[in-house]
């Protein structure tokens, strides 16, 4: 039978995803490993390693159609198939392994191999930390993982190895792995998390989200669509991927919450001397002390004050969550925007936040975020005032609560207290805005919250 080729789980949460272009061509020869095709999820991009040595022999999904995980994208004719050397589950005895399982031809080789995709213990395992890991003998377990949330790089990966080498006791392979399969993982289940309750990302609302742009019961804009015609000189920019997905939660946020925005000023003097004092010790710690790093600081204390703003609504009621996941929008130019999320923002330092924030931002910008890091936010900001812009009134990131919008930083003539008199002094200033759910907060406890987060920069 021909090998089929899944759609992965490609993290905790992420369910389905966007065939976006298949890289591979009917009657390519592929190599395990290999990537197959390109998969949009959350407007991140994530290629599909090849599970086996063959030639791919069909394609069953189309570059734009939305996939479920499990769902078979094409099939292979394995090397055994086609004459060449057998593939694992004929050379092994028993039962071929089930789709996602991997096995090896080698008995006396006893570590356990890693799978692509999120594992409940490891984090999420990519393809080539998987390949080098497998060839090398290597149990992760035993890897101490340097990237987000503990993920193991691939760097991490050869550090150890080279270790391994030279330190008694570190684990060695008993043999030489033979050739595998391994095929993506495809669950139909995932458990919960331990830290937090999941996310009401029902699948409800998931495809009502998907339908928002398309529904021919949405109200129409007074039929401009009928009357504008493009002319001879109009220019039709396609929609993109990650263009249909912002559009499509945008709409469906404006249409699912009442949208409230409140305004507040802060003065940074306090903040932009700690910086200034820190940069230099930061740096030497390997990290860019942003202002970014401030705000997602002050945020945490405000949500720890008032944590019903970090909530989502649903039908049973206001699900209030432990778990602090802050998510920091970041542009991508004319691509559009995307929103890392940092977990577990409330165990982390200064330090750790800066750090965190480096990363995120720096992966972003390359295209390397994992499908799960812009997932399972509970609270977003996003800092408009990069390019010049002093307040907005954004759009939540449902299901969140609320998000805060943070301006451009500017000196201005402020009137401040000194002693018992009034003086004029200059003053870094920033307007900062919060647009809340009216369905979960009123506005005393947005207020509230704001002048939290306020009152945390102005007191560094």
């Amino acid at each position: 039978m021909p090998l089929d080729v899944l759609m992965p789980q490609l993290g905790e949460s992420v369910v389905e995803g966007t065939l976006t272009k298949w890289l591979k061509a009917v009657g390519d020869r592929v190599e395990e490993y290999d990537a197959l095709v390109e998969i949009n999820t959350d407007k991140v991009d994530t290629e599909i390693p090849s599970p086996a040595n063959g030639i791919l022999t069909e394609i069953l999904v189309s570059p734009g159609t939305t996939v479920q995980a499990g769902a078979v994208l094409a099939r292979l004719q394995t090397e055994s198939e086609s004459g060449g050397k057998p593939s694992v589950s004929e050379s092994t005895p028993g039962a071929p392994a089930p789709a996602g399982e991997i096995r090896t031809a080698s008995p006396g080789f006893t570590q356990p191999e890693p799978q692509v995709g999120q594992n409940p213990r490891l984090g999420f395992i990519s393809p080539i930390v998987a390949r080098i890991a497998s060839e090398q003998g290597v149990d992760l377990s035993q890897v101490a993982g340097s990237g987000q949330n503990g993920r193991i790089t691939k760097d991490d990966l050869l550090r150890y190895i080279e270790l391994r080498k030279t330190t008694p006791g570190l684990t060695q392979p008993t043999s030489t792995p033979a050739a595998h399969t391994l095929a993506p993982r495809a669950r139909a289940e995932t458990p919960a998390r331990a830290e937090a309750p999941a996310q009401p990302e029902a699948p409800t609302l998931q495809a009502e989200r998907a339908q928002v742009l398309t529904d021919p019961a949405q109200p129409k804009s007074a039929g401009l669509a009928e009357v504008i015609q493009p002319g001879s000189q109009d220019q039709l920019l396609p929609l993109t991927a990650v263009r249909r997905a912002i559009a499509a939660h945008m709409v469906f946020s404006e249409r699912t919450s009442p949208h409230v925005t409140t305004v507040m000023e802060a003065d940074l003097s306090k903040v932009t001397a700690h910086r200034q004092a820190n940069k230099a010790s930061f740096a030497q710690n390997g990290a860019n002390l942003t202002f970014t790093a401030y705000f997602i600081a002050a945020c945490v204390q405000a949500l720890k004050a008032y944590p019903i703003v970090n909530a989502s609504w649903s039908e049973q009621g206001i699900l209030i969550h432990r778990a602090i996941h802050i998510g920091m929008a970041a542009s991508l130019g004319e691509e559009g925007l995307i929103v890392p999320v940092i977990k577990q923002a409330d165990g982390l330092s200064l330090l750790g936040l800066a750090r965190t924030i480096n990363d995120l931002s720096s992966r972003a910008r390359a295209h390397k975020l994992q499908p799960d890091e812009v997932r399972g936010g509970t609270f977003t900001i996003t800092n408009h005032g990069t390019t010049g812009s002093l307040f907005a009134t954004p759009i939540i990131n449902q299901p969140q609560c609320a998000i805060l919008g943070v301006g451009a930083i500017q000196k201005r003539v402020v009137v401040v207290q000194d002693g018992p008199n009034d003086a004029i002094a200059i003053r870094p200033m920033v307007y900062l805005s919060l647009t809340f759910d009216h369905r979960i907060l009123d506005g005393a406890i947005a207020d509230n919250f704001l002048a939290k987060v306020v009152e945390s920069l102005q007191n560094v």
